[in-house]
């Protein structure tokens, strides 16, 4: 029997280990997010990527679906992330 690594049936996106969890008033002030924004991450996905990404849309209640340049897309907790600064 051979196994067929390029063909994954199930396609999961990497997710980044939690560090720092929001509290649930921290949590209820993230509704101001949308999708097409910067965020700035905490903690880098990988040595060469960058410390911003761009927030594509919602997963679940406190997870988002992320693009990182030079990483790729993501599933990240609310708490991995904080608002870009505007006029960066």
């Amino acid at each position: 029997m051979k196994l067929d690594s390029r063909n994954s049936v199930v396609n999961l996106p990497p997710y980044l280990h939690p560090l720092n969890w929001l509290t649930k008033s921290e949590i209820s002030t993230t509704e101001d997010l949308q999708a097409s924004t910067w965020v700035q991450l905490q903690e880098h996905p990988s040595p060469y990527s960058h410390d911003e990404a761009l927030l594509l849309c919602k997963h679940s209640d406190t997870e988002w679906i992320v693009w990182i340049p030079e990483h790729g897309e993501m599933v990240l907790h609310r708490s991995q992330f904080s608002k870009a600064v505007e006029g960066d």
